[in-house]
């Protein structure tokens, strides 16, 4: 590196730090200003960009003079000024530190930068920033908590960095048993808890009806069999919401949807030009059936439609993983049984638990017109995704509310009706 590009790259980061002040201070002033403005807060704008740029400094410096004893003392000349702003607030009766912890936090950002960690320092105080932001929110949230919410979230963590990490991350049988492997069936588990809680979080924070239907929309990016099950158990316990409940479910598999076409159009751009033709057929039946649902939903009892109890359940949980390992073992026997040569049997057998598997396989296969033709591999991923649908139809059939299964069986069949008819007609 030259003197004149190491310099460039010395202001760089130095430039980065006092962005990152600015920020993170901008935020800090205009909260205090909404709230107190009359009075002045410990750091605003100026002050957080002076903090972020004392932290770089000190980082360099500490390089320079090669000895971390110098950032040492820095941090605790700045520690020290921080401590005696926040003792002069409590003798005011104001016992919060947020923004003095943001303060340092901003000074270690900057020093990040100056490391040459920008990217983890810019990522660091978006964090800090929303955190800052969402106060209202959060303190909404601990009020609403229960017990019995603590009791699930801890569950969670358990099943989640206890549970998963040690379980074996392969198979121990023959085919078609090789597909049962522990960990991947137990991170379905996780799948499904996840969602439950993502609802949960939603929900308390901007109501059910529209915390639905985020849940739905966010959850089919992870995984929309979860978001299915999680939904057809709930409708059992909360009555009056299952025009959400199924517009969420609706939009998880719309998801799947989009999910399929841009997987192939990474792959084999010449199948995209024929697989997003009967898939965008069926996400705009499943899409308008979604804003029929929206616009028809009641909205007059929200409160009483916000008591959502336990968000984790391991029972179901435990069962969904149960019912995905057989379904994963039956796709897996079917396919060695048909061979390669069954293609539209394999896609139907392989969507029953997965999509992305057969979509990935199949259009990489018909990159080459010799080995399969575009048509036939555009209607095998159709057939997948169709299958797939079906299995979450089943889900929504056999565990969710009859009052459910009533909502969404119109946009369930008209969904299919048109995957597979468009399909099969080109």
């Amino acid at each position: 590196m030259t003197p004149g590009t190491e310099q460039i790259d010395i202001f760089y980061r130095f430039g980065a730090a006092l962005l990152i002040g600015l920020l993170v201070g901008l935020q800090r002033e205009y909260a205090y200003q909404r709230k107190n403005p009359e009075e002045k807060s410990f750091g605003g704008t100026r002050t957080f960009a002076f903090m972020a740029l004392i932290g770089c400094t000190a980082a360099f410096l500490s390089e320079q003079m090669e000895s971390a004893l110098v950032f040492g003392v820095i941090a605790a000349i700045i520690g020290g000024l921080v401590m005696i702003a926040y003792l002069s607030t409590v003798r005011e009766g104001n016992i919060g530190m947020t923004t003095e912890v943001a303060a340092v936090a901003t000074m270690l950002a900057g020093a990040l930068c100056f490391r040459g960690e920008v990217a983890l320092a810019a990522a660091l105080a978006v964090a800090m920033t929303v955190l800052l932001e969402l106060k209202l929110q959060t303190r909404m949230l601990v009020r609403n908590i229960s017990q019995s919410d603590v009791y699930a979230t801890l569950t969670f963590a358990v099943i989640t960095l206890i549970i998963l990490p040690i379980l074996p991350s392969r198979s121990y049988g023959p085919p078609p048993f090789d597909v049962l492997v522990p960990y991947k069936i137990w991170l379905m588990v996780v799948f499904i808890s996840g969602i439950s809680f993502l609802g949960y979080l939603l929900i308390k924070i901007v109501g059910a009806q529209r915390g639905v239907g985020l849940t739905g929309l966010l959850g089919g990016l992870a995984s929309s069999t979860a978001v299915t099950l999680s939904f057809s158990q709930r409708s059992r316990d909360i009555t009056g919401l299952e025009r959400p409940f199924a517009m969420a479910i609706l939009l998880a598999w719309s998801v799947m949807f989009v999910r399929v076409m841009v997987e192939v159009a990474v792959i084999n751009q010449a199948l995209l030009s024929i697989v997003w033709i009967p898939l965008t057929a069926a996400l705009f039946v499943s899409a308008a059936y979604c804003i029929y649902l929206y616009r028809s939903q009641s909205t007059g009892k929200q409160e009483e439609h916000d008591r959502f109890t336990n968000p984790f359940e391991l029972g179901p949980a435990l069962t969904f993983g149960m019912i995905y390992a057989v379904i994963l073992l039956a796709a897996n026997a079917a396919r060695l049984y048909f061979g390669n040569t069954g293609i539209y049997v394999s896609s139907i057998a392989s969507g029953l638990a997965d999509v992305d598997a057969i979509t990935l396989s199949l259009a990489e296969l018909s990159r080459d017109t010799q080995d399969l033709d575009l048509n036939t591999a555009a209607r095998g991923i159709v057939l997948a995704a169709v299958s797939n649908t079906l299995v979450k139809g089943g889900i929504v059939l056999g565990m969710g509310s009859i009052a459910l299964r009533k909502v969404i069986l119109p946009g369930l069949l008209a969904t299919l009706g048109t995957a597979i008819g468009v399909v099969f007609i080109m």
